[in-house]
């Protein structure tokens, strides 16, 4: 058997890679898809964005055969590189995907918001199984496209909102559907993160030199050109609408997650936002330092009508009457309020699910577990590729759910605007304004 031929890092950084060899394991797609037993029973799988948030999806993939790496940044990638120095190393996934394709079962997606749906269509498309980290995309139609084309193309899908695999969040549907807070009419989500620049907005003209590690071209994808600057790259573009989404979009899809799922929320009717301090026409490449974000869900099924009020930054989850004295309000989590008291929980699974007061919580007869438990959010996705079936946060189920963040933040746009959304026909009804934000433009070639 032939073995793969390694690439040194300077052979790398100076565009030198080998030619593809062939590798031990064989690939899925060729003994007929998913679901299909290789011989080794792995995966071969490529991580696209693995210098930071991709850390977590090389290591949930590690027992796996990672064969591809790509980074746009490779100093920032070089720790990830060394851990494989058998996978094929990459700064364009696009040159990634057509060297690799036949030899590629499922990519990883960890890349900043603006280029997630570029990097999992690309993938989609080849017939590739993707997890595309939180938030799927960066606009309502990229979200809807990914959607169609995961169905289309029959792949595994899955969000990397790690929560969703938690017990935590089992145990807060099992007690909602149990009655335990009788019928939920309104709920409170917040995170404290700040991710506010509007005091670096000056800093946008700086002329900075490009590390010689980075393409920038490749990091901007298809946002619109501009200089790089160290205040994007590494690590602070959540704070630049362009790139990222702000808090909203970094938490909804976490602090949401268990009332989305608890109560099909599905989509709401009409947005609101209010927000410190800020002019979208002034303050509109980044994010206010505090908002309020009220969604209107209509009724459905057995339950009815429900409020959902997200706080950002500044803006923190007022103080319940019944919550118990010495207890916080989460600064990064949710109080869910029924007709017959309230829940309160942490994100990510960790800060539990507790009723309160603690009273009516040491009070309650706890439920059967209904909800099968899992052992992790990667080896959930994982495991379905192998044996079929669908993940907890499929992008059927993720796609809905990041959709709540990217109306927020065209919300945020359209500061102090009732919009009033059709989401069977994806168009607000009552704000031509705000239907410009749904599919904004991409530079060109970056069209999905």
């Amino acid at each position: 058997m032939i073995k793969a031929k390694k690439t040194s890092r300077r052979e790398f950084l100076h565009g030198a890679a080998g030619a593809a060899a062939a590798f031990t394991i064989v690939p899925r797609h060729v003994l007929g898809g998913a679901g299909v037993t290789a011989p080794s029973d792995k995966l071969n799988i490529a991580i696209i964005g693995v210098g930071g948030r991709g850390g977590a999806s090389v290591n949930g993939c590690g027992r796996e055969n990672i064969v591809a790496l790509c980074d746009v940044d490779t100093k920032r990638a070089g720790g990830a590189f060394e851990k494989h120095p058998g996978a094929r190393m990459y700064q364009d996934f696009r040159r990634m995907l057509d060297e690799m394709d036949n030899r590629i079962d499922a990519v990883a997606v960890c890349t900043p918001d603006h280029t997630h749906a570029v990097a999992s269509m690309d993938a989609i498309r080849r017939g590739k199984h993707v997890f595309c980290e939180k938030p799927l995309a960066h606009s309502i139609y990229e979200i809807r496209e990914l959607v169609k084309a995961a169905r289309k193309h029959k792949v595994v899908t899955q969000l990397g909102n790690q929560g969703h695999s938690s017990n935590s969040i089992r145990l807060f549907c099992e007690w909602i559907w149990d009655g335990a807070i009788g019928d939920v009419t309104e709920v409170h989500a917040a995170c404290s993160a700040n991710h506010c620049k509007i005091d670096r907005l000056s800093k946008r003209s700086e002329k900075h030199d490009i590390p010689p590690e980075l393409d920038w071209d490749l990091w901007l994808g298809p946002a619109k050109h501009r200089s790089y600057n160290p205040m994007y790259h590494p690590g602070q573009w959540r704070g630049w609408m362009p790139f990222g989404s702000g808090t909203i979009g970094d938490w909804v899809c976490h602090v949401v997650d268990p009332v989305f799922w608890a109560l099909d929320l599905g989509s709401p009717t009409t947005i609101q936002a209010e927000a410190d301090d800020y002019d979208p026409k002034k303050h509109g490449d980044t994010f206010p330092s505090g908002s309020v974000i009220t969604f209107q869900f209509p009724a459905k099924g057995k339950r009815g009508p429900v409020k959902l009020l997200w706080h950002s930054g500044r803006r923190e989850i007022p103080r319940p009457d019944d919550l118990d004295p010495g207890r916080k309000v989460p600064r990064t989590g949710a109080i869910v309020i029924g007709t017959k008291g309230k829940i309160m929980h942490g994100s990510h699974g960790a800060g539990g699910v507790r009723i309160i007061p603690e009273a009516k919580m040491k009070a309650y007869k706890l439920p059967e577990q209904t909800i099968p438990r899992v052992r992790g959010h990667h080896q959930d996705w994982l495991q379905a590729i192998k044996n079929g079936g669908k993940p907890g946060s499929n992008f059927d189920y993720g796609g809905p759910l990041t959709e709540l963040a990217r109306l927020g933040i065209i919300a945020m746009q359209r500061l102090g605007e009732k919009l009033e959304w059709d989401s069977e026909n994806t168009r607000f009804t009552n704000c031509n304004e705000a239907n410009e934000l749904i599919n904004p433009p991409s530079r060109k070639g970056w069209a999905l």
